[in-house]
């Protein structure tokens, strides 16, 4: 009996130390690891979402922008000075203001019970900025602090020929009926987190267009040259994105009073792109050749 207790192999009181020890290293190293990944995910993932986000509206801008100054080929409605296709109104105050864009095109609308069956249509839409209403969860006060981002709205409006005025969108119908038209609306907000909207008006030389053309001021004469439209958007992450909090500069389409140098851990990401204006630029080459026969 004694020799069989005598044979029995146990674990000391010191190699269970020494597990325990080398089990807490190992998960240690594992929480690491995890910690690091996890942050380096995080940061990829804000990363995409600021070009996502930012692509998406830009994509819509540009659609609708090659839209300006369409309209079908027997379209009677009658074309005032709220008809300009692109009107462009720079932000004065940097900070508190981005600039905004107006673009109108022609649509037709169909309806079969009605003669003639075709009714042809104007519409403008808007795209501007409004100070952000997300509330800043870093600031410590005790009032609502709101970030300091602005949020993107579009809206779109439909011309109404007995008062020649745009429709209040709220209230707008589709044509010989009671239902609301779901095409317009008074205000969507599209994107948030929004640092700067840049819209520059370039004429068919690639030359900017100073000051955006309207139908009264100096450069009223090249509405209709209007070639292209840069678009210069730039969108800050949701969250702290560096360690250290320090001065990054993003430089601006505008010149260097609209650079963003703001000292905090956001990450900043711009996109600048051109947008043609199919249908401007054509409508325009073609009036110069018929007037040179």
């Amino acid at each position: 009996m004694k020799k069989k207790l005598n044979s029995i192999s146990g674990v000391t009181l010191i190699e269970i130390l020494i597990g325990i020890v080398i089990s807490m290293i190992m998960m240690g190293a594992m929480f690491t690891s995890y910690t690091v990944v996890n942050n380096s995910y995080s940061q990829v993932s804000d990363k995409a979402q600021i070009s996502q986000s930012a692509r998406n509206l830009v994509g819509m801008i540009v659609r609708d922008v090659r839209m300006a100054g369409f309209k079908y080929f027997n379209d009677t409605i009658r074309t005032t000075n709220e008809h300009i296709p692109i009107k462009i109104t720079k932000g004065k105050n940097f900070g508190s203001e981005c600039d905004k864009i107006e673009i109108v095109y022609g649509d037709v609308a169909f309806n079969k019970s009605k003669t003639p069956q075709y009714t042809y249509e104007r519409f403008k839409v808007s795209y501007f900025c409004e100070k952000s209403k997300i509330i800043d969860k870093t600031k410590s006060s005790g009032n609502n602090v709101y970030i300091d981002a602005f949020a993107v709205y579009k809206k779109k409006e439909k011309w109404d020929e007995t008062s020649l005025s745009w429709k209040n969108p709220d209230g707008d119908k589709l044509v010989g009926t009671n239902i609301n038209d779901e095409r317009t609306y008074s205000k969507e907000k599209v994107v948030d987190y929004v640092q700067d909207l840049v819209f520059h008006a370039i004429d068919e030389n690639g030359k900017l267009i100073s000051p955006p053309p309207t139908a009264t001021n100096s450069t009223k004469d090249l509405v209709y040259k209007i070639k292209s439209v840069d678009i210069a958007l730039t969108k800050r992450s949701r969250k702290e994105f560096f360690k250290e909090s320090k001065k990054r500069i993003k430089k601006s389409l505008e010149d260097s009073k609209r650079d963003i140098g703001k000292i905090d851990k956001y990450l900043r990401e711009s996109i600048i792109i051109s947008a043609n204006t199919r249908n401007l630029g054509l409508l325009w080459k073609i009036t110069v050749k018929k007037d040179l026969l």
